[in-house]
């Protein structure tokens, strides 16, 4: 036995207001049938290309209104032109504050570099110097000066 689902996605069964996937139960051959596939019909290539998932989430048949007076005044906003005004502007309010976390969140992390870098130079300076070392010039430096010759005649 077989079953054909009518509805296999949640967002066609959302839209057609069923709350349970319908199936019809099909006695059939070798061959299995189904119709879930054509419910999510070009999603992939859409989103490949910088689109909408659905041509239903945004764009002008969406966006702009259906109507518009004769002497060629606005419509008013229909209810779900603004909710999406108002998901979009909270879209934006969220990107904003997470935008400017990261940007303190990066200010932070090279302060604490810097500071570390000076901790590591401190360190350094306040080390003890090496057996044979005059007054704070280390072994290498002085035996790379007395490799070198003088080149003041």
């Amino acid at each position: 036995m077989v079953r054909i689902c009518k509805a296999e996605c949640p967002e066609a069964a959302a839209r057609q207001g069923v709350l349970q996937l319908l199936c019809v139960p099909v006695v059939t051959g070798v061959r299995l049938l189904s119709c879930g596939a054509a419910c999510r019909a070009g999603s992939k290539w859409r989103l490949g290309h910088g689109l909408a998932k659905s041509g239903t989430e945004y764009g002008p048949l969406t966006d702009l209104p259906d109507w518009s007076f004769a002497d060629g005044s606005p419509a008013p906003p229909l209810k779900g032109q603004i909710r999406r005004r108002q998901e979009c502007e909270e879209m934006a309010r969220r990107i904003v504050m997470l935008t400017s976390e990261m940007e303190r969140g990066m200010e932070r992390w090279k302060e604490q570099q810097a500071a570390h870098r000076r901790q590591e130079e401190e360190r350094q300076r306040n080390l003890p110097n090496p057996k044979g070392a005059k007054h704070g010039g280390s072994l290498r430096t002085q035996s790379h000066r007395e490799a070198t010759p003088s080149r003041t005649k």
